[in-house]
């Protein structure tokens, strides 16, 4: 029989989250589609949503996330800043240092 430890984390700042999967996924989105409506579109949310999502991102954060150009003929446009990159890659790894411990605190349970 084999056990699993399950447990999903986020980083809040005063009771707002920061980040978490889900603020994690639309932030590569909008990294990889260039644009928060496409980024939505590929994650399945509404665009109300993402928006949501990335508001309230932006508002914990100490410096702006995106980048945003506003729409005309070709549409908006939204990236994100280096310190938007560095989140990501700050939560990926905190997440995956996560998991190998917990993985380790588990055969606690398996030696029982």
């Amino acid at each position: 029989m084999g056990y699993k430890i399950k447990s999903r984390i986020w980083i809040e700042s005063d009771n707002n989250v920061l980040l978490g999967e889900g603020r994690v996924h639309l932030l590569k989105a909008i990294q990889e589609e260039g644009s928060l409506s496409k980024a939505a579109r590929s994650l399945n949310i509404s665009y109300k949503k993402a928006w949501q999502l990335l508001d309230s991102v932006n508002k914990s954060a100490k410096k702006p996330v995106t980048i945003n150009s506003i729409g005309g003929k070709g549409g908006g446009g939204a990236e994100l800043t280096d310190y938007g990159k560095s989140l990501i890659k700050a939560f990926d790894e905190i997440n995956k240092n996560c998991w190998a411990f917990l993985d380790k605190q588990l055969e606690k349970i398996e030696r029982i």
